[in-house]
């Protein structure tokens, strides 16, 4: 039972990463064909690719997707991917079928799951009230300069 929830993480990290960096690259490398959405889905999506919003992103998408299949930088990925699975969902939600809601969702509750496993990189964030660190009574040091020649 160890060894299962040892290699979940990483399970987990692969099955949210692969999915953002394909989708992220097949928007700018069309190699997947995609549906033409229909009315109100349209005018949204329009609108994102004519600001750059769509462009902005898919390029996160691809990074945060990277940084979580390279393992690096794991918590500030899921914290690039959180808005963007909000977004998928609500538009899902809003001009989707429900039977495609399946695969936001389960991207979204496999981001909150990693998030939890990384809970220790979000202490901090989550605190409510901040201390700064108290000043050090040592003076700061300044690196001796070089002998002129």
């Amino acid at each position: 039972m160890a060894s299962v929830t040892k290699w979940l993480p990483h399970v987990g990290r692969v099955l949210l990463g692969l999915p953002f960096l394909v989708f992220g690259l097949a928007f700018f490398i069309p190699f997947l064909p995609m549906p033409s959405p229909e009315g109100g889905a349209a005018v949204f999506l329009g609108a994102m690719v004519a600001t750059g919003v769509m462009q902005a992103a898919k390029a996160m998408e691809i990074v945060a997707g990277l940084m979580l299949l390279s393992n690096r930088f794991v918590p500030l990925a899921l914290t690039l991917l959180a808005p963007i699975l909000i977004v998928i969902l609500l538009f899902g939600a809003t001009y989707g079928r429900p039977q495609d809601l399946g695969l936001p969702i389960v991207l979204f509750l496999l981001d909150l799951a990693l998030a939890w496993h990384h809970r220790h990189a979000f202490a901090g964030l989550l605190r409510a009230r901040s201390t700064p660190p108290a000043p050090s009574s040592e003076p700061a040091r300044v690196p001796a300069a070089a002998p002129a020649t």
